[in-house]
């Protein structure tokens, strides 16, 4: 188990974190659970955007190597990650300030590992804070590919038809429609 992981916010005066329902859609736990959510090191990149932003997140699987591996969806890539965001939430990316809460492991249990998602059912202080300014640098430090699209709904498609990619698709609901 990790020792640390982060809970990524746009509201930087959080000093304890107390259980919340379930997001609608969620899957892997009991419909009337109240958790505290946190992600570990490794997933920490696919939640430093604006919260409601939809993305399609997606890297290669661990340990595949050679061709079974050469994927078009990276073709010319040579970030270890790539996020997809949609052209229209570019300037909230750009402005929207972010809160990297760093949370103590104790008390979470892992949900989901391929997701990287922890959850504990008791109020959570967190350790510290880190504000940040330029999610766009972030990533970038992060080692991520940033790819703007007008419609994320092709690739999103494509991702999840992929045997040699890992991917995560967040907040598809605040997407713009599905082309016809």
């Amino acid at each position: 188990m990790t020792a640390t992981l982060f809970h990524v916010s746009e509201d930087g005066g959080i000093t304890r974190f107390d259980p919340r329902p379930l997001p609608k859609g969620a899957t892997g736990l009991g419909p009337d659970e109240r958790v505290v959510w946190g992600v570990d090191a490794e997933h920490l990149h696919n939640y430093l955007l604006p919260r409601d932003c939809p993305r399609v997140t997606f890297d290669t699987r661990p340990g595949r190597v050679g061709a079974e591996c050469e994927e078009p969806l990276l073709a010319g890539n040579t970030a270890s990650r790539v996020i997809a965001v949609e052209a229209a939430w570019l300037d909230r990316i750009r402005t929207t300030p972010l809160f990297c809460y760093e949370l103590s492991a104790a008390g979470f249990a892992c949900v989901d590992a391929n997701a990287g998602y922890f959850v504990s059912r008791e109020p959570v202080t967190p350790l510290r804070v880190r504000r940040i300014d330029y999610a766009l640098s972030e990533l970038a430090r992060q080692d991520v590919e940033l790819r703007v699209m007008p419609s994320l709904w092709k690739l999103r498609d494509a991702v999840i038809a992929s045997p040699n990619v890992s991917y995560s698709i967040i907040r598809m609901r605040n997407a713009q429609p599905r082309p016809a």
